[in-house]
């Protein structure tokens, strides 16, 4: 997918979460450069303020940017940082990206399912990785949906792309490797969801679409990498280049093109973009 021409895409306020480093300040600083404001929900503090007022600095002089620190596995923080965001945005959230989560796709420590203490586990990935999705977009909804007055005997005319939601999943929803029974269930429950309320909030003029990660590499999307200035290239492995029918590993910049075509495509709902660099396509030995 070439680079999407971001002057093309009206301003929106834009709500990430999980945006403190790794895909999700990727994904904020390039809604940033293209025009978008941002309010960037995240747990880790240190990773929170190094990303809004040092990675950021400029935007965030400008007002375009604000960040909460947000527990995504309590229902009642969430509601109350979304609260925070919208009145930053006053009161209107145009999208929602559903980027936080827990990343690390096997058990720990190399349990297996047979391991009681995974269930621990299992129930931190079903809640970080489908509930909290589930709970910030119900928060969002009031600031998001049309108001009755934008229809016409029910149907809504909407002559731009109008207000979305974006999950971002994972291509384990589809291919899983051995011990990652709780990612994997969690990103493919993610695609139900996601499928669900893309029926479900069409009455309110909100598209729904996800887009499933492969492998990207992220080391340098952080505090830690700014300070040794790690980047992309530095990163990549023999493996990435034979993996990947692309010839190479995936960048943060690959995810935020997805998302910022479906941010202003107006007849995509209810679809997941998987962006693996044709990983799940390949057969390997």
């Amino acid at each position: 997918m070439a680079p999407y021409d971001g002057k093309k895409t009206a301003p929106r306020n834009v709500i990430v979460s999980g945006g403190a480093r790794g895909i999700g300040r990727a994904l904020s600083r390039m809604l940033l450069e293209s025009g978008h404001s941002v309010y960037i929900f995240d747990i880790d503090e240190d990773e929170l303020k190094h990303t809004t007022e040092v990675h950021l600095k400029k935007f965030r002089d400008e007002k375009k940017v604000e960040s909460s620190i947000c527990d995504l596995r309590d229902v009642n923080n969430i509601r109350e940082k979304v609260k925070a965001a919208a009145k930053f945005f006053d009161n209107s959230i145009d999208v929602l990206i559903n980027n936080g989560g827990i990343a690390n796709p096997k058990w720990k420590d190399g349990k297996n399912m047979e391991d009681p203490e995974t269930f621990q586990e299992w129930q931190a990935y079903i809640d970080t990785n489908l509930t909290a999705p589930f709970a910030v977009s119900q928060a969002c909804i009031p600031y998001m949906k049309h108001r009755e007055s934008d229809s016409t005997d029910g149907a809504h005319q909407i002559d731009d792309a109008g207000p979305c939601i974006i999950h971002i999943g994972s291509f384990r929803a589809h291919q899983s490797d051995p011990n990652q029974e709780g990612y994997a269930s969690s990103k493919a429950g993610q695609l139900g969801l996601m499928h669900s309320m893309a029926i479900s909030l069409s009455p309110l003029g909100i598209r729904v679409n996800l887009v499933a990660p492969g492998r990207i590499k992220v080391a340098h999307e952080s505090k830690e990498g700014d300070e040794k200035g790690t980047d992309w290239e530095g990163q990549i492995s023999e493996k990435d280049v034979d993996d990947h029918p692309t010839n190479r590993a995936g960048r943060p910049r690959d995810i935020a093109d997805a998302v910022l075509y479906l941010i202003d495509a107006g007849f995509v709902t209810g679809q997941d973009i998987t962006v693996d660099g044709g990983a799940l396509r390949k057969k390997n030995a």
